[in-house]
């Protein structure tokens, strides 16, 4: 357990919203050296989509939880989405945990589909950090620093996403502001400011 102790204490803190330290990939690859190997092969349960999660695991109360939660959470945004469309949903969105239920729905009711991203990711650290426990130098605390730094890789695309938004829009208007060419787009007539 020593090396779980030198693993953890010298990892950069992570907060919410910022930038990541170190890429998801170099930490499995540093954490795969100093976990236990039965440890290091459930890093591969440590994703953000339970359907790219390999065969469901018991070995790991943590990892299970952090799984079953996420399901949970993605089966009621697609059960309310349907109810918003008023379109059939054939599986049973479940009920429990109730927190991943209520983060659903209430992300669906904000206006800004980013809003609503940043909101569910911010719900899901939270529950990473209540499902980590107590215990700061064991393999759940691993667990969950390469959960949360798969997050704020999201959370990073997001912004890049944004920037690149931003720069269609002020593009789109430099665009439009440009003097139409002679070239056959017709001229612009200063009286009225119509092409003709």
């Amino acid at each position: 357990m020593s090396s779980y102790y030198y693993l953890v204490a010298q990892l950069p803190y992570l907060v919410y919203g910022q930038g990541v330290p170190m890429s998801s990939g170099d930490f499995r690859a540093l954490a795969g050296e100093h976990l236990a190997v039965t440890d290091a092969a459930l890093l591969d349960f440590c994703v953000l989509d339970p359907a790219s999660a390999p065969a469901p695991e018991s070995r790991s109360v943590f990892l299970g939880r952090w799984l079953e939660w996420e399901k949970a959470l993605r089966l009621n945004l697609a059960h309310f989405r349907a109810q918003k469309l008023r379109r059939e949903f054939s599986l049973d969105a479940p009920q429990y945990p109730v927190d991943a239920a209520a983060a659903a729905k209430a992300a669906l009711s904000m206006d800004s589909p980013l809003e609503a991203e940043f909101f569910l990711d911010k719900a899901r650290w939270g529950v990473i950090e209540s499902f980590e426990g107590i215990e700061y130098f064991d393999r759940n605390r691993v667990y969950a620093y390469l959960l949360k730094l798969l997050l704020l890789e999201r959370h990073g695309l997001f912004r890049a996403e944004e920037g690149f938004a931003e720069y269609r829009t002020i593009y789109a208007s430099i665009m439009n502001a440009a003097p139409l060419g002679a070239a056959g787009l017709g001229a612009i007539s200063t009286e009225s400011g119509e092409a003709t």
